[in-house]
């Protein structure tokens, strides 16, 4: 798959991912532009992230002020390359990851930390 391949694919699932939501969280989810890149740029991993992060959620988290140092609005960055990588070049396992992925960053939105993603098979 070429990059125009991987982000057509995951675009369309972060979509059909966002259907599936309650009702209630899918309002949430609509407001969060989505950012599909290749690999995360020098500025993140400037900032300690590893180079094969496969997203990332920046802002603050819902029901929390917008903090001084985070003036942009919420946002997910989907690292395209990375996940293609990371599931071995297959396209079905990227689709899944992708889903995953996007639905771990928008766990982060609601504030939930590594472990309660793990809790629900969002790791």
């Amino acid at each position: 798959m070429t990059l125009a391949q991987r982000i057509d694919a995951a675009t369309r699932e972060v979509e059909k991912t966002r259907r599936r939501l309650p009702a209630p969280v899918r309002e949430f989810a609509n407001q969060i532009p989505v950012h599909y890149e290749a690999r995360p740029p020098a500025h993140i991993l400037e900032e300690g992230y590893p180079d094969d992060i496969l997203g990332l959620f920046d802002g603050s988290a819902h029901g929390e002020e917008v903090a001084q140092d985070q003036p942009m609005p919420p946002q997910i960055s989907l690292y395209l390359d990375n996940i293609w990588t990371f599931v071995e070049q297959d396209r079905d396992a990227f689709v899944d990851e992708v889903a995953v992925t996007y639905l771990h960053e928008l766990g982060h939105y609601f504030g939930w930390d590594e472990d309660e993603l793990a809790a629900r098979d969002l790791d």
